[in-house]
């Protein structure tokens, strides 16, 4: 072999990365730069749930008052999310998400910097509000920068975020609290929203129209707002309450009300915050089912597995926070799989696979108990549910926001990520209420843990019926695959 033969292979490899566009090296940076951001978002949920005994002890909390460190943020987070993304739309999507962006970094300033209880739920809350408008806006940007298989593609990258940060936010929580302090799960989003703010502000063109007030539906903001903060709250605090008390069901059956309502007055309105109506495309009423029963599958596992490690196998935070790093990497590889998947089977085959797999890793879950092991009891079926997990959340987006036009692409973000929270608080308040209802007595591992394996039956029993039920809501791979293919480019704003 002649000796200048070797070095080609290397020299290929340099030539494909020089010859990427400048276009596509900028989309790939966008890109980076918008998971970061939501991935802060969701580190913000799952950080704190490996923290709560520090937290706890240094604010003084009570029993009664842990549940206000998650609720204070996904109380405000998921009731105004519709909101955020239609404002995406009329106000400018660059100005929403670095608005959102601004306050959620300066609100995780003040949780850190928090003293008393009050201030710290008043900080948690006020990160809920620059969540609501920034996580929407980003998911927008994605759908308007790219288009085709890009489109695709990105949506992966974003769905691999969503299965994922849940888990790296339980190593990074887990780890800072360890080493430093709880505060720093806070602090950290400083560095990281400046860096994000300036590479946005470089990378996305200013919005070119003026922001339009007039256009934004506050009515319907309002009854929006209101209903979904009821059913967010009477969720999240049904294993406290009781699920047949007159707060649980007052709140949750007022909020439904309320929604009912809201689609009534957006059905009237000349610029509806929702476009009801856009819920009869089986790819945007289908997918927004789906996100309900994936992130209730997802979040319910995460916290069901925290949980058991913790409380029933002993482990310190940094162990929890190291345990979980399997099921990210799983949950990326079946982000990546399922554009794939989509791509090739379309949504029904890859929703099926996805929840099949869901139902069979937290089966596998089902059989913990008090003398079992990480890698026995837990590595097995996280891996599995990860990978579906990870599968169905890209297939989500892809349904959700396929064929959007330019002008409804905040309002359909919105409505995607309120289904993952929605379906995320609907998920840890059952299964939470399942696991600890057979250990309410005596509070004894043994029972703890047969416990939580009965709310992974019955987590595994929702994926089983949403892999039946895929099929029956969402479009055919005939008339959604043409869709995808032909999605093509409109305006960055």
């Amino acid at each position: 072999m002649p000796a200048h033969s070797a070095p080609l292979p290397r020299l290929r490899h340099r030539r494909r990365v020089e010859s990427r566009s400048p276009r596509e090296r900028a989309g790939a940076a966008l890109l980076l730069l918008l998971s970061l951001a939501q991935l802060m978002v969701i580190l913000d949920i799952s950080a704190v749930n490996v923290a709560l005994p520090d937290l706890s002890r240094d604010l003084g909390l009570t029993g009664g008052e842990l549940g206000w460190t998650i609720t204070s943020y996904s109380l405000t987070f998921g009731s105004l999310l519709l909101l955020g993304g239609r404002a995406a739309d009329l106000l400018g999507r660059r100005r929403v998400f670095l608005a959102g962006l601004g306050v959620f970094t300066a609100a995780s300033v003040a949780s850190a910097l928090a003293s008393t209880e009050a201030v710290f739920f008043a900080a948690r809350a006020a990160q809920g509000v620059g969540a609501a408008m920034l996580s929407p806006a980003a998911l927008s940007i994605i759908t308007s920068r790219f288009h085709g298989p890009e489109r695709a593609k990105a949506l992966g990258v974003w769905g691999a975020v969503g299965g994922a940060g849940a888990a790296i936010g339980v190593l990074l929580g887990g780890t800072l609290t360890e080493w430093l302090d709880w505060r720093a799960i806070f602090l950290i989003n400083l560095p990281i929203g400046i860096a994000v703010a300036h590479g946005i502000r470089r990378l996305v063109a200013t919005d070119a129209e003026r922001p339009r007030w007039q256009g934004l539906d506050t009515r319907g903001a309002a009854v929006a707002t209101v209903s979904l903060a009821a059913i967010v709250y009477a969720l999240s605090q049904a294993a406290d309450a009781g699920w047949t008390s007159a707060q649980t069901l007052g709140l949750g059956l007022g909020g439904l009300a309320g929604l009912a309502a809201f689609g009534v007055l957006e059905a009237g309105a000349r610029t509806p915050l929702l476009d009801v109506t856009r819920l009869r495309d089986r790819g945007v009423g289908g997918g927004f089912v789906m996100m309900l029963a994936a992130s209730s599958v997802l979040f319910g596992t995460f916290l069901l597995i925290s949980m058991y490690l913790q409380t029933v196998l002993g482990t310190s935070p940094l162990e929890t926070g190291l345990s979980f790093l399997p099921i990210a990497v799983t949950a990326g590889l079946g982000a990546h799989l399922g554009g794939h998947l989509v791509g090739h089977a379309g949504l029904r085959g890859a929703m099926a696979v996805a929840f099949a797999l869901a139902a069979l890793g937290t089966l596998l879950l089902a059989g913990v108990d008090a003398g079992g092991s990480y890698a026995a009891d837990v590595l097995p079926g996280m891996l599995v549910a990860g990978l579906g997990l990870g599968i169905a959340l890209v297939s989500v987006a892809l349904s959700v926001l396929t064929g959007a036009a330019e002008d409804e692409t905040g309002m359909l973000s919105g409505l995607n990520t309120s289904g993952h929270e929605v379906g995320g608080s609907l998920g840890i308040a059952v299964l939470v209420t399942i696991a600890t209802g057979s250990a309410a007595g005596s509070g004894a591992p043994a029972e703890l843990a047969g416990g939580i394996g009965n709310a992974f039956l019955v987590a595994s029993g929702i994926a089983a019926a949403a892999a039946v039920i895929a099929p029956l809501v969402l479009p055919s791979a005939r008339v959604f695959l043409p869709k995808l293919r032909v999605a093509g480019p409109v305006a960055v704003h």
